[in-house]
């Protein structure tokens, strides 16, 4: 799709369009200086210039100009609106079903012309809140469940997203496209789906926030799928109060997705996350430093943020061991494998069998597709992850030894040090905790921490227990509001002569 006539841009003069937040565009909105065709005009041209290079984004939204324009006429008339993502554009990530002109591939060709039954449950919620779907951010193919030698942020679509900050560091995955593309101001905000740190790792590797939330805070249905138990949608935003924005609009019960939805809506606040963006949210809060997670030179990376939580009024609570390490990492490293190969075959065919349309109905025939359409960098990734799920036959022996070990390494490991030491929330390098969060369910929420010598950023990431959302809202703004480190990735002029259509 060429876009060329951006001409309504110049007219929103006053409005700075890099780096904006909901904050920004919604005074912006009230006050007439910006309109959401603007906003989806200033997208699509930075999208035009600079995603032929980044390939973070799969596809744009024929039909962004109609929503942009339906946004306006809504706000024209003075209709209610209740949502604060009205006429917000919102780029989602490539395995959330839309039911309208784009894709939901999971970054695979074996899907390209498949068409789902319905929205999946966190994009209805968007499309009530008023929100216009941008587009599909790109992905580490079927969400890095394909090949274990499959790099981060490749699928055969589109090939390799690269990060924005230095083009030869690891941009992460899977919600690669998510993080990339908000961190190079493509899009206002982004939803991505987490199985084991697909949000929480891209977010660290992109100076982008993301929250993982606990597992059926937000909606799996229609969400391309690995593992029920473990699978969760969340925002990938520049800062953390966009984050929460989104957050607050997409969490809530769905029938489609019961009875994970209706349990988990019981953590969400009266009056939702909003209200917990607090800049004083690190006083009194304790907060935890694992031998586990915390090598000498993290502590020494990391020393001067500690200084500044302690500032802040936190309480630091160090040379913490993770009790029964050797049970947790068997399952962090053998049951957990285990469990997802067989989960991830069950799913995923559940998944398939429900399209209206598509050339594949099972895990087997994906398989079989890749065989016969295999490029040869598709030959040479290979599907080693797909090939060991299909040899599985459900939940046999072998894969409810391996839930219960993972049940018992998060009660007697995780959660039985955050409930000893009454911690608010584990401190993790980078995004280091994602597995651990991930066998239980736990959320997490990554914040920019820096950049390396080579200009590569990093992040920190705090998890707590089930529902704690609001705690580790208050604790991760808390620490962006006193140390601003996020800045935008360094200029690439030589992307305002690409005119390659995406």
């Amino acid at each position: 799709m060429i876009l060329s006539n951006f001409s309504n841009i110049s007219e929103a003069k006053t409005f700075s369009f890099k780096e904006t937040t909901i904050d920004d565009i919604q005074i912006a909105f009230k006050q007439n200086k910006l309109t959401s065709r603007q906003l989806v005009e200033f997208y699509l041209s930075e999208i035009q210039k600079a995603n032929p290079i980044l390939k973070g984004i799969l596809e744009v939204n024929p039909d962004a100009f109609f929503l942009a324009d339906k946004a306006d006429q809504e706000r024209k008339s003075g209709a209610l609106l209740s949502s604060r993502l009205h006429g917000i554009p919102v780029l989602v990530k490539d395995n959330i079903a839309t039911k309208d002109k784009l894709n939901t591939t999971a970054g695979s060709l074996a899907l390209v012309g498949s068409i789902v039954p319905l929205d999946a449950g966190v994009v209805k919620k968007l499309r009530n809140a008023g929100a216009i779907i941008l587009g599909k951010a790109t992905m580490t193919e079927w969400a890095a469940s394909r090949s274990s030698t499959m790099p981060n942020g490749w699928n055969g679509r589109l090939g390799q997203a690269l990060n924005p900050y230095v083009a030869s560091a690891d941009p992460s995955g899977s919600s690669t496209g998510s993080a990339t593309s908000v961190a190079a101001n493509l899009a206002a905000v982004a939803l991505g789906t987490e199985t084991a740190g697909s949000i929480l790792s891209p977010s660290n590797a992109n100076s982008v926030v993301g929250i993982k939330p606990t597992v059926g805070l937000t909606s799996r249905a229609g969400v391309i799928p690995i593992s029920h138990r473990q699978d969760t949608v969340g925002p990938i935003c520049r800062t953390v109060s966009d984050a929460v924005e989104v957050l607050d609009a997409i969490v809530g019960f769905d029938r489609d997705d019961f009875p994970a939805t209706k349990k988990a809506s019981t953590y969400i606040p009266h009056g939702g996350y909003r209200q917990f963006l607090k800049a004083d949210g690190l006083k009194d809060k304790r907060l935890g430093i694992s031998k586990d997670l915390f090598g000498s030179n993290d502590i020494k990376t990391y020393q001067q943020h500690f200084n500044t939580l302690r500032q802040k009024g936190a309480v630091l609570v160090d040379n913490l061991e993770i009790p029964n390490i050797d049970l947790v990492q068997d399952a962090l490293v053998v049951a957990q494998r285990i469990a997802l190969s067989a989960e991830s075959k069950m799913n995923l065919n559940a998944y398939l069998k429900k399209l209206v349309y598509t050339r594949v109905r099972s895990l087997a025939d994906v398989i079989a597709f890749n065989k016969v359409s295999a490029s040869e960098k598709v030959e040479e990734y290979g599907q080693d992850i797909m090939e060991a799920a299909e040899k599985t036959n459900g939940i046999g022996k072998l894969e409810r030894e391996a839930l219960s070990n993972i049940t018992k390494a998060c009660k007697y490991g995780f959660e039985k040090m955050m409930k000893e030491k009454a911690l608010d929330a584990l401190i993790s390098p980078g995004a280091d905790i994602a597995d651990l969060l991930a066998i239980g369910g736990y959320p997490g929420i990554n914040v920019p921490a820096g950049y390396d010598k080579s200009g590569v950023p990093f992040g920190i990431s705090f998890g707590g227990l089930k529902g704690s959302e609001p705690t580790l809202i208050e604790i991760a703004y808390g620490f962006e509001q006193a140390t601003r480190i996020r800045k935008p990735p360094p200029s690439h002029p030589h992307w305002d002569y690409i005119s390659d259509s995406i």
